[in-house]
């Protein structure tokens, strides 16, 4: 909820002179109310039109950022209203509930159990859980994009809580058809938490400090970044990215400063 600590986000927007807004999410993400409801979406949304109205904010620099939970709901709005930001960087993001669902099975995780309260059943079995958890997962309304934002998707190949192909498949949705993953590479690097050496693309990102990225691929307004790392997100190096983006101009992706490098990198989830 809004009561987690936010400092090294409000630390950037107070020493930038941005306007800051860190939602509350109507509660954790095992009940109907949050877990990407439409309450959930509209009280985000109301919430950046709101700040727009009372605040001086300029309206062709409007971003959201969001790693784990904050990752899908990122992903979730630029999916459902994608005019209304300029540029989004979404982390380790959970995209499509079912999936996910099946994966915390297989894996022996708890997030299962809390899709499953949200949703008000097995999306397996139950229809009717099985049309709120398509309702609730970004890749269901990514076709609406059709690039009216800049998302940035980054995801650790090391990542066990949300494995690494919920990005990937997020990523495919919106790339052209010559930038989409193969499913046999998706498999590979989901199952092997590495990437192929035939698909490095050797990218240097000194705001990763000594994660190495894997992995960078552009489609249109759209970057997926592979690194190596676990369940992290780096958020100086986002908003950093972030800061370069405004709308009416091609997409910044120029790497970061290494003075933006994440000295404590902790798992966003136990």
């Amino acid at each position: 909820d809004y009561k987690q600590n936010c400092a090294d986000y409000a630390e950037f927007c107070m020493e930038n002179n941005w306007n800051f807004i860190f939602p509350n999410f109507r509660g954790p993400n095992w009940t109907p109310q949050a877990c990407g409801s439409e309450a959930v979406v509209a009280d985000i949304r109301d919430a950046a039109e709101y700040m727009k109205k009372i605040a001086k904010v300029d309206p062709d620099r409007v971003y959201l950022i969001g790693g784990s939970g904050g990752g899908f709901a990122t992903l979730l709005m630029a999916a459902r209203y994608p005019e209304m930001w300029t540029a989004v960087s979404a982390w380790c993001p959970p995209a499509d509930l079912i999936r996910w669902y099946n994966e915390s099975v297989k894996r022996k995780l708890k997030y299962h159990e809390h899709i499953f309260k949200a949703c008000g059943g097995d999306p397996n079995t139950d229809d009717s859980a099985r049309a709120e958890a398509r309702i609730r997962s970004s890749n269901t309304w990514l076709p609406n994009v059709q690039n009216k934002c800049i998302i940035d998707i980054n995801h650790g190949v090391l990542d066990w809580s949300v494995p690494v192909s919920q990005g990937i498949r997020a990523f495919n949705i919106l790339a052209g058809e010559k930038e989409r993953f193969a499913e046999k590479d998706i498999e590979f690097i989901t199952k092997k938490r590495a990437v192929p050496e035939r698909l490095k693309t050797g990218d240097k990102e000194p705001s990763f400090g000594k994660h190495t990225v894997h992995l960078r691929r552009i489609s249109g307004n759209t970057r997926l970044t592979l690194f190596e790392g676990k369940h992290v997100q780096f958020r100086f190096s986002a908003l950093e990215f972030l800061s370069k983006q405004k709308r009416g101009q091609k997409p910044d992706w120029s790497p970061g400063s290494a003075e933006s490098a994440p000295d404590r990198n902790t798992e966003l989830t136990k």
